[in-house]
């Protein structure tokens, strides 16, 4: 499972907030408070189709960048590759991650059981 680096990340929240998708330049401008380079973006941006977690379409002369993958899902994709990695601890690693969740996080997990279940059922 490919994983995010801190700049990776960062470039991903850009795309993901975006209500249209963005041209490499347009990544560049919303990165004014980093000092990076034009190529520097690009080269995150290439890696990141190149990773499944973006998109490009060419426009014209350049591309323009989308997320693949919603927040949420590269995170629960990222969460099962540790729990995988984990071998026969994963029910133990996931009761500990359960038991320090907040209660907000505490009751949306329980919603999500119940639907499950009912599934299930």
């Amino acid at each position: 499972m490919a994983t995010l680096g801190e700049l990776e990340r960062v470039v991903m929240d850009r795309l993901w907030d975006a209500e249209t998708p963005m041209t490499g330049r347009s990544v560049l401008e919303s990165l004014r408070d980093r000092d990076l380079a034009y190529t520097t973006v690009t080269t995150i941006l290439d890696r990141l189709v190149g990773k499944g977690f973006a998109g490009r379409d060419r426009v014209g002369r350049s591309y323009q960048y989308h997320a693949s993958v919603g927040r949420d899902e590269l995170t629960a994709q990222m969460l099962r590759s540790v729990l995988d990695s984990a071998g026969d601890d994963a029910t133990g690693a996931l009761v500990h991650f359960a038991e320090q969740a907040t209660d907000d996080e505490a009751e949306a997990l329980r919603r999500a059981l119940e639907r499950i279940e009912a599934r299930h059922r």
